[in-house]
Formats: structure tokens, C-alpha cells, sequence
């Protein structure tokens, strides 16, 4: 069997205090960990990990509850409304597990593993009906022997803009983690607004996910 993993990466989403944190603190969180069940409250606890000398007394619209610390990380809880737009649940509520959540630069970058990549790209229009600037950032398949398994994309299928954003976005590290620039960063090297370097970074990846797919059917 083989399978697909995905990381995905939700620029800027509103009301995620993880992501928040990871902006203001200018630090990553690499540990993220949530209750399965609500609270009588309604509410879901999150955890998160993130550096020891982190700055997170910032303006949070939840309140961060230090639960432990070392030398080298502390530890937070907080707790939200389970009906706040979440783009794990939305994941999850796909049917797909969420395998690692982290966030960097006031983003979230959500991994997770499919059987077809027909599913990635349907995850990617479902977080899209929430939340601007959702891009997959990294995919990769296992294979049950060596044998190539070679995917042709015709390059012309992209707009000259639409390479040169990718080109330059690969350039810079957007596609690194840890990140060399994030998308301000590229919207500014390119000389186009935010918003539109996430447009045609989007439209860019929809096309090559298209050529995947057709190649697997």
C-alpha cells in the first residue's frame, strides 16, 4: 500500500492563538496538543510548547495558563470555544487525522496522510471556504518498492507569473521550515500585494495538484 503526506500551510488565521503566538512571540511552535472532548463548558483545551525564554504575555484574546517549564521550553494551556473555526477540526472533520500542527510566523502548518491525493486537494478547498492563503507546502508518497513512480507537469500549464512567483518563493526559503522569508517577504521582493502573491501562489499549486491527479487516473 502507499500512501500521501501533506503539510499545508493556513497563513494567518483568525482567532488561532497558537498561530497568534507564534507572531508575537517570533518564536515556532513545534508542539501542539488538544482535548478530544469538550469541556461542560463547551470548550476545548489546547496545549502548546514553545521556547523557555519565549515572550507570550502579548494580546491574546484567550488566557495563556503556564502548566510547565525547563530550561528549554514552556509549556501553555489555553482554552476556546468549540465553535470558534478551527482548520484542525476542519481537517478532521473530513475523516482525515491531523497528524502534526505547528505554527511559525503567525501561520499554521498542519500535516496529515492520505490514501489518494483526490483527498488532499479536496482538504485544500474545504480549509479555502474558511481562511485565505492556504497553500500546500509540502507532499510526499511512500512506496512499497523502488520503483519509480515519475509524475510529468507541463510547465506551460503555469502563467509566466505564476512560475516566477513560484520560482521566487522557492528562492527565498517560503517553502523551508524553518522559513527563510514568509509571504510578505516575497509579496515585497516580487513588488505585488500580499494577497496577491497568496492568489497566485494558490492558483499555481491548484494547477500542479491538477496535473498529479490526472496522471494517477
Amino acid at each position: 500500500m502507499t500512501g500521501f503526506r501533506a503539510t499545508v500551510v493556513v497563513h494567518e488565521p483568525a482567532d488561532c492563538p497558537v498561530a497568534d503566538v507564534s507572531a508575537s512571540a517570533d518564536e515556532p511552535v513545534d508542539s501542539v496538543s488538544r482535548s478530544s472532548q469538550t469541556t461542560a463548558d463547551g470548550t476545548v483545551v489546547e496545549e502548546f510548547g514553545v521556547a523557555a525564554d519565549a515572550a507570550v504575555e502579548g494580546d491574546h484574546d484567550v488566557e495563556l495558563t503556564p502548566v510547565q517549564s525547563n530550561d528549554r521550553e514552556a509549556i501553555y494551556r489555553f482554552e476556546r470555544d468549540s465553535g470558534a473555526d478551527c482548520a484542525c477540526e476542519i481537517i478532521e472533520g473530513t475523516g482525515t487525522p491531523v497528524s502534526s500542527v505547528r505554527a511559525q510566523n503567525g501561520s499554521l502548518l498542519l500535516s496529515f496522510r492520505t490514501l489518494e491525493l483526490a483527498e488532499i486537494a479536496e482538504i485544500v478547498d474545504e480549509l479555502r471556504a474558511y481562511f485565505d492563503g492556504v497553500v500546500v507546502e509540502e507532499l510526499t508518497q511512500d512506496h512499497e518498492d523502488i520503483s519509480a513512480d515519475p509524475v510529468v507537469v507541463d510547465r506551460e500549464a503555469l502563467t509566466t507569473r505564476q512560475r516566477e512567483i513560484l520560482e521566487t518563493a522557492h528562492e527565498m526559503g517560503y517553502f523551508d521550515y524553518p522559513k527563510g522569508a514568509n509571504a510578505t517577504d516575497v509579496a515585497e521582493e516580487l513588488g505585488v500585494a500580499r494577497s496577491t502573491f497568496t492568489e497566485h501562489l494558490g492558483a499555481a499549486q491548484t494547477k500542479l495538484m491538477d496535473a498529479i491527479l490526472e496522471d494517477e487516473t
